[in-house]
């Protein structure tokens, strides 16, 4: 057999020396033919007189062919390492990423190369690898782009690093295909992971607590955490109320303005009418009405109400219109009935001036 094959390279060696060039692509596909035929019988001698007759071969066909011999190629297991090089660092990816995504004959330092230097469709191909290593993962997550990195962050094959891990989740903010991929890893440091449920959409992570049913402790703190500076951010955020100002104040300095139109209001979900409203006839400050709708307790809507002597189906409209979608309970509301109703006017006055110093500003009252 070994007679055989040493007679056929020499005559594949002679006939590349006379081929013109238009058979060359015949010529290629019927050497890698025959090298794939028998690739697990060819000495490492023989391996690499196929690897300079298929480079020699290879140099000048059309990409067409190139595709074909890197399909062909890539899942050889002794594939002439020159060839399979060759094909990887081609400036053409449908070439190069058959040999990139599954080739064994390409080591890290290639792969490494190959990902500081080819283009973000190479590095895709390489993402996409059974097994990455945590220095070659690196590399990609630095140049890659989203789709690299969402490919990455879904191959359980990729290994990450603890930076690796940390990059990814800064840049899955916003995107919870990347968000959810990276946090079903069950590799992901713990920390990290809070850090990821942080960021996520409330969407990502229902998913991420069924992943993680061990997790669902720290989950729901981290999830109250994120509500509360959420809230917290839209208390602090000024919010402008000229237009409604003008339209509401004219109405209450001709006497059409009442707790009437302020329970209205917050039945119908409109808060800024029902804040500017809530200042006009409480005669007091916008930004202390503000706070009071704003706010994460509900103890600034009872002393205005009580100082002002609201009615209790009037400070219910507005502390439902407060609470927004997640509502308030009944056992809530019963809560705050017993806490108005324990309020005497005379305390509610005197806290409601406190409120004033420590919210008001000179000019600030709108009547």
């Amino acid at each position: 057999m070994s007679h055989i094959k040493h007679m056929a390279v020499r005559d594949i060696d002679a006939a590349l020396e006379r081929a013109p060039s238009g058979r060359r692509a015949k010529m290629l596909h019927q050497v890698t033919t025959l090298f794939i035929e028998h690739a697990e019988l060819y000495s490492d001698e023989e391996i690499g007189f196929f690897d300079d007759v298929i480079a020699r071969l290879a140099a000048e066909i059309e990409t067409e062919a190139r595709i074909l011999l890197a399909e062909r190629l890539a899942s050889v297991r002794n594939a002439p390492r020159g060839v399979i090089r060759m094909l990887a660092f081609d400036d053409d990816d449908a070439v190069a990423s058959p040999v990139l995504m599954h080739s064994e004959r390409l080591d890290e330092a290639a792969l490494i190369e190959n990902a500081n230097a080819k283009s973000q469709r190479h590095l895709l191909a390489i993402s996409r690898r059974r097994a990455l290593s945590e220095a070659l993962t690196d590399v990609l997550i630095v140049r890659g782009d989203r789709a690299v990195a969402v490919s990455l962050a879904g191959n359980p094959g990729a290994r990450l690093s603890h930076d690796g891990f940390a990059s990814l989740i800064g840049r899955a903010n916003g995107d919870d295909e990347l968000a959810e991929r990276i946090g079903a890893r069950r590799e992901i440091p713990p920390h990290l992971f809070l850090k990821l449920l942080a960021a996520a959409s409330e969407q990502v992570r229902v998913k991420l607590r069924a992943l993680h049913p061990q997790a669902g402790a720290d989950i729901n703190r981290v999830v109250a955490q994120v509500a509360g500076r959420i809230k917290q951010a839209i208390a602090a955020r000024p919010r402008d109320y000229s237009g409604v100002i003008e339209r509401l104040a004219a109405r209450y300095r001709a006497g059409g303005l009442a707790e009437t139109d302020l329970a209205a209001f917050a039945e119908t979900g409109r808060m800024e009418e029902s804040v500017v409203t809530l200042a006009l006839i409480g005669d007091m400050p916008i930004i202390v009405a503000d706070h009071a709708m704003y706010s994460d307790r509900s103890e600034s809507i009872l002393v205005i109400a009580r100082a002002r002597g609201l009615t209790w189906p009037t400070v219910k409209a507005l502390l439902r219109l407060r609470a927004g979608p997640k509502g308030i309970s009944a056992t809530e509301l019963q809560q705050n009935l017993a806490s108005f109703e324990r309020l005497s006017r005379p305390t509610a006055e005197q806290l409601l001036r406190f409120h004033y110093m420590a919210r008001s500003s000179p000019g600030a009252k709108l009547s």
